[in-house]
């Protein structure tokens, strides 16, 4: 377990959550990724404010040899799941129930959202087809405790057949996912099951992409966070001191600590791929940026005010308003200026959020 010295309370410094807003065009919201994924538009920001129009493809000449990009190499799970409440009474109607798995508790446990879940109690079963049953333990509001019928390994391989990818409400709203979301809502580096939501920061890069970082001598760590169920919620507390972060599993390891030190004593970048990798980095480093084992929760809620002590530059998508991402984003490189950036971004005619376009955030040396 990382040791508490390394991650400790940070102040919120308090800033009303309207100073956050900004409209955008629903025609900007990106229903579909670019293809090939490295052809998706990158808009480098400076510090300064000043602004520049690549491709994702670029990315190589852009960074540095001797930089560090730090991935999070978490998997989306299939987390969504329609099923079906038997009657109570004989005559009594079935119900549908759609799930939406956000956090493990065991071999044979999850919590999840329910909709419709006033029509859940305690006892109930869920039938998901002939694959996968499940009993309600628990309803608090619109969350539910499950346990199903299988456990480990078999629970995983039930719920990859039976569940469908959880798009981000506002792709979801439009059109239902199919199976090209499975290809699309996953970065090609995946490699430890557990998220209900993309890295999106990640699905840009190709395996063709990553050789050509290689190439060019940029260095690669692989560290995980596993996305949860507040990534889409917008903040409702007026003020953010007010608003209560999410929990979300993150992992670094003692040697992908060495190596990303390693880097940065001989003069590299520290570059984080998605906000999850930049949460995670900034969680694991010490006060002096010196970065450290981590295994554990991180509640780590960024916003204007916040002093970064590990990470150089981000690459990030373009985030709704009001979201912790944007003040992630704002407190990385100054309100005004992402508020600029952002509204270049739309008189540009940039694709938004999951499935959009990308940002290179270039913070002053």
């Amino acid at each position: 377990m990382s040791d508490p010295e390394f991650c400790p309370e940070v102040p919120i410094f308090t800033m009303q959550t309207k100073a956050f807003d900004f409209d955008l065009p629903p025609e900007l919201i990106a229903l579909r990724p670019a293809e090939p994924r490295e052809a998706a538009r990158l808009l480098i920001v400076h510090q300064s404010g000043q602004c520049e129009h690549c491709h994702f493809r670029d990315l190589p000449r852009l960074l540095r040899k001797g930089d560090m990009l730090s991935f999070n190499d978490s998997r989306v799970i299939p987390a969504r799941l329609t099923g079906l409440r038997p009657p109570r009474a004989v005559g009594g109607p079935e119900v549908e129930i759609e799930i939406t798995l956000h956090t493990r508790l065991g071999p044979q446990r999850y919590l999840a959202f329910a909709q419709p879940a006033r029509r859940l109690r305690a006892r109930d079963r869920l039938h998901f087809g002939n694959i996968l049953t499940g009993q309600v333990l628990h309803r608090e509001g619109g969350e539910v405790e499950l346990a199903f019928d299988q456990e480990g390994e078999a629970l995983d391989h039930a719920i990859a057949r039976a569940g469908v990818m959880p798009l981000p409400p506002y792709i979801a709203k439009q059109r239902p996912p199919d199976e090209r979301d499975r290809h699309d809502y996953q970065t090609v580096y995946a490699a430890q099951d557990g998220s209900i939501a993309a890295p999106t920061a990640g699905l840009h890069f190709s395996h063709d992409l990553l050789r050509q970082i290689d190439r060019a001598g940029i260095g690669r760590a692989m560290l995980t966070l596993h996305v949860g169920a507040g990534t889409f919620l917008p903040v409702a507390a007026e003020d953010t001191a007010e608003h209560v972060m999410h929990a979300e599993h993150a992992e670094l390891s003692a040697p992908t600590a060495a190596r990303i030190n390693a880097a940065r004593a001989l003069g590299g970048r520290i570059g984080a791929v998605g906000t999850t990798a930049l949460r995670t980095l900034e969680s694991a480093a010490n006060e002096d940026g010196l970065i450290h084992a981590y295994s554990g929760d991180t509640r780590l809620f960024i916003t204007p005010g916040y002093r970064f002590k590990a990470v150089d530059f981000l690459i990030t998508n373009f985030h709704l308003p009001r979201s912790t991402l944007f003040m992630l984003v704002s407190a990385f490189m100054g309100l005004e200026v992402m508020r600029a950036a952002y509204a270049q971004a739309i008189r540009e005619a940039y694709r938004f959020y999951s499935y959009g376009d990308a940002c290179l955030l270039l913070r002053k040396p």
